[in-house]
């Protein structure tokens, strides 16, 4: 008996794009595209932004999904302030930021000179973005912006309200807090972040708290275990 492969896609768009200004998201496409590098040489995942607001992305190791949406999620948020500056009408993107889908399933073919991902995965991945109510324009409807779909209907189940918690965690969360979650994410210690931030070391553990850092390494271990225990 052949064993299942699974595989894990990202397909995601940015809420409420129409309602930057044109500096906003020149803004924010750059810094998509220092995101899909970034992803490409630290964690050797394949993304590409389609059109300026659709990221999708293929991840040859499923149990780090949750960890890469996570980042992406996180990354966007903290620069949304910036981003969106001097917008009322951006208040969906400076909450959100993005609406992203996690897809965990086979993916029979990949080829990133071509830009070709198909399968199961980026499939499911990129169904439930598309059927989610719109997040551009006047009448823009946010019910939930972090989705899971699977071919493994326990996966759905024991995540998708995982996601959902996750979800109204980083719509709370100030930029700095997430900007501190996001290179948690990455691997840097506290002393790190402060280096970096140029913050103190007592300040970045406070917003890590505050941010609820706890929660989100919990959920990104136990994602990666389950996931695991698929492919026994």
């Amino acid at each position: 008996m052949t064993k299942t492969q699974f595989k894990a896609s990202i397909s995601g768009d940015i809420v409420s794009f129409t309602s930057l200004s044109i500096e906003g998201r020149e803004l924010l496409e750059q810094r998509l595209k220092d995101l899909v590098t970034l992803l490409d040489k630290q964690l050797s995942v394949f993304a590409r932004v389609i059109k300026g607001d659709y990221l999708e992305g293929y991840l040859p190791q499923p149990g780090q999904a949750l960890r890469v949406a996570l980042l992406v999620k996180y990354y966007i948020k903290a620069a949304s302030d910036v981003i969106a500056s001097g917008r009322k009408e951006a208040g969906l993107f400076r909450t959100y930021g993005i609406r992203l889908a996690i897809g965990i399933g086979e993916i029979s073919r990949f080829d990133p000179v071509k830009g070709i991902i198909d399968g199961e995965a980026i499939y499911l991945s990129g169904r439930i973005i598309n059927s989610q109510p719109g997040t551009h324009g006047k009448n823009a409807i946010v019910k939930s912006t972090f989705l899971i779909a699977s071919s493994q209907q326990n996966i759905e189940d024991e995540f998708g309200p995982v996601l959902a918690l996750l979800d109204v965690l980083i719509a709370k969360s100030t930029a700095r807090q997430c900007e501190v979650i996001y290179l948690k994410l990455l691997g840097h210690n506290e002393e790190e972040i402060s280096q970096t931030l140029g913050i103190t070391q007592a300040t970045v553990n406070q917003h890590s708290r505050s941010g609820g850092w706890n929660a989100v390494q919990k959920a990104v271990d136990r994602f990666s275990i389950a996931i695991k225990q698929l492919e026994i």
